[in-house]
């Protein structure tokens, strides 16, 4: 059934994001991918002119250069939004933040005319005129709404997940959002951890077959010069699915062989896909939970594969390296 509904569902949503994009007169993914993404592309003005990789690299060092360290220090600074009986909202003295450069994005605050006006105090008064990115977990759709992906999993069916995602990336892109932080690719083998749901299941197989098409429909075909593509994320970086006892944020040991022919095939997959972020996990690998691992970050996932995107902490982990006993504070 819902291969038969998606298909007239998405071309109702195609058109009604148009039209939106047209009233709006906005461009799609502003040229802050240039400073945090490599290789990302993004339009040049409301007339949508391309921008080549090797000139939005150009523009985010001469950007880069005239930042301080506390301005760059900013740029890596997400700020959560808030919520009232409305809606989203900026977080108290978010405006502020802004003008002062430190603040880079903002995590779960969208909505055209909220992100419209907070783009304008980033571009217009801010010191160097740096665009802001808008970011959300945007799981299993966004005003339509699909199966949890391990039901599409079950489907067997990647190109149906592939359409699932691109319907939410037109759907969230017109309200403002540029940054989704799904897929989750993380191999789960024990259902007594609650995020089993959010991702493919057991099978590495399936996993990177379903990594792939969720990363292609998150981001299109063309690129990030569409108006309705968004950046895909890859979680959590690795392992995080081998919490102990299913207890989330706690640790788990993981073998080399078990590493590579079962959690990271999926991740992979989905930089071979061309997703633009990752997100490093909690997990322990080895000891070393990924946001402190350097074998991961640097010698795998850099070195190894090529990637050349931006890899984000996730909810304070950073901070959770302190229960994990690897830092003894927050400085460390």
């Amino acid at each position: 059934m819902l291969g038969d509904v998606l298909p007239a569902e998405l071309e109702r949503v195609e058109t009604t994001v148009t039209k939106w994009k047209a009233a709006l007169r906005t461009p799609p993914i502003c040229a802050a991918l240039a400073l945090l993404v490599a290789g990302a592309v993004s339009a040049a003005s409301a007339q949508r002119r391309p921008v080549s990789p090797e000139r939005a690299a150009r523009v985010a060092d001469s950007v880069l250069a005239l930042l301080s360290l506390d301005e760059k220090v900013g740029q890596l600074v997400q700020s959560p939004g808030g919520r009232d009986q409305t809606g989203p909202t900026a977080p108290s003295g978010g405006e502020d933040a802004v003008r002062a450069g430190r603040v880079g994005s903002f995590l779960s605050f969208w909505g055209a005319d909220a992100t419209r006006r907070m783009q304008r105090v980033a571009v217009e008064q801010s010191p160097h005129h740096v665009p802001l990115l808008f970011a959300m977990d945007i799981i299993h759709g966004f005003r339509t709404i699909f199966p949890q992906p391990l039901g599409e999993a079950a489907s067997f069916d990647p190109e149906l997940a592939r359409r699932a995602s691109r319907a939410a990336a037109v759907e969230a892109s017109a309200v403002g959002i540029h940054w989704t932080f799904a897929p989750m690719v993380d191999i789960a083998r024990d259902p007594r951890w609650g995020r089993v749901v959010e991702g493919a299941g057991e099978d590495p197989y399936l996993g990177a077959r379903m990594a792939e098409a969720r990363v292609r429909g998150f981001q299109g075909d063309s690129g990030f010069t569409a108006a309705t593509s968004l950046l895909a994320t890859a979680k959590h970086f690795v392992g995080y699915g081998t919490t102990e006892g299913g207890r989330d944020y706690n640790t788990g040991e993981i073998g080399e062989r078990t590493l590579w022919d079962v959690y990271l095939p999926p991740f992979e997959a989905a930089e071979r896909a061309g997703v633009a972020t990752f997100m490093a996990g909690f997990s322990a690998v080895d000891g070393m939970p990924p946001h402190a691992n350097r074998w991961l970050l640097t010698d795998v996932l850099r070195d190894r594969w090529g990637f050349g995107g931006l890899v984000v902490s996730d909810w304070d982990g950073v901070g959770e390296l302190i229960p994990h006993g690897v830092a003894a504070t927050r400085a460390d």
